[in-house]
């Protein structure tokens, strides 16, 4: 385990090597293709999200390929890498499970949702479940504060969770199902927990 600004990087893990697909070598293009002549630099981050999308994570072998593909010199997609926590450095779980603990999903009750995912799964912080589709990980304010307290799951939001709605949540995931994202206690969006209070006149 080597540590890249304080995250670890699993070097145990590192396949050999890492091409994008054929599919994936269209989609670099067209961004690569978007920044001037000598500012290829740019793409390094959407580029490592196109290689995460590929495979899940982001290991060294596809830093080094995107350094070769942007013609840069790898540490400069290292630093894009370790710096950004929304990379992951080690093989995830299908369901990648962040929980938000900041202050405001911390007062609407996220303590409770931390212990439903690890008692449901069995797992704690940055570990995968033993069939490889659950890692929970424990991050920093995902800016829905409003509907705290909320998890984070692949791209979707789950919002106005309690441990009862968490563990509804990760049993559909299990069985397969697509849950609704979004509020979970039947809010439409961002309005008050009571209902709306303006704009009810249809203006």
């Amino acid at each position: 385990m080597s540590m890249a600004r304080g995250r670890p990087v699993a070097l145990d893990k590192q396949p050999e090597s890492f091409a994008f697909s054929a599919e994936n070598v269209e989609k670099v293009n067209v961004i690569v293709a978007k920044y001037p002549q000598g500012r290829q630099r740019s793409a390094v981050l959407p580029l490592l999200d196109v290689a995460q999308r590929q495979i899940g994570w982001v290991p060294v072998a596809a830093m080094d390929h995107i350094a070769e593909v942007l013609d840069i010199a790898p540490i400069h997609v290292y630093e894009v890498a370790t710096f950004y926590t929304m990379f992951n450095l080690e093989p995830v779980g299908e369901y990648l499970v962040q929980v938000c603990t900041t202050t405001p999903c911390m007062l609407r009750g996220s303590d409770d949702v931390v212990e439903a995912c690890r008692n449901h799964l069995g797992i704690d912080w940055d570990q995968t479940t033993a069939d490889g589709k659950f890692t929970l990980k424990e991050v920093e304010c995902l800016g829905a504060c409003v509907n705290a307290p909320m998890v984070q799951i692949n791209d979707d939001y789950y919002e106005d969770l309690d441990a009862e709605k968490t563990i509804a949540l990760l049993e559909a995931l299990s069985r397969g199902e697509k849950p609704k994202i979004g509020p979970q206690n039947g809010r439409h969006s961002s309005e008050p927990v009571s209902g709306a209070k303006v704009l009810q006149d249809g203006a």
